[in-house]
């Protein structure tokens, strides 16, 4: 979520409550809508030297059906995987047993919001 995706999202109303850094306002509106025509995820994912967290939902039929999921610093993932795993499940990726569901998609190739945008 850059900084000028934010900015056109947002659409002032109170944040919502669901836990996440950088989810705008009035932002899970769109998704519920969109999740009418197929699930929709929204997931984080912050770390700097190994260490950090991730959180996730997904949206389906308008309303959240996932989550929030989150896992603090510090936090082993559960058995059903990590947050973003767990989504990605949800939307219906299927990992091999050398990956996990992030990895499989190709959610490792970028290290950061430029990675991706460049």
């Amino acid at each position: 979520m850059t900084d000028e995706v934010f900015d056109t999202v947002t659409d002032g109303s109170p944040a919502a409550s669901l836990g996440f850094w950088r989810l705008p306002a009035g932002f899970e509106e769109l998704l519920a809508r969109w999740s009418a025509a197929g699930p929709v995820a929204y997931v984080e994912a912050e770390y700097f030297g190994g260490v950090g967290e991730q959180h996730a939902a997904v949206w389906a039929h308008g309303g959240v059906v996932l989550g929030p999921l989150h896992v603090e610093e510090g936090q082993a993932f559960g058995s059903a995987g990590s947050p973003i795993s767990q989504a990605l499940r949800r939307l219906g990726v299927v990992a091999d047993a050398a990956t996990d569901e992030f990895a499989t998609v190709g959610l490792d190739r970028h290290r950061s919001s430029e990675g991706w945008i460049a």
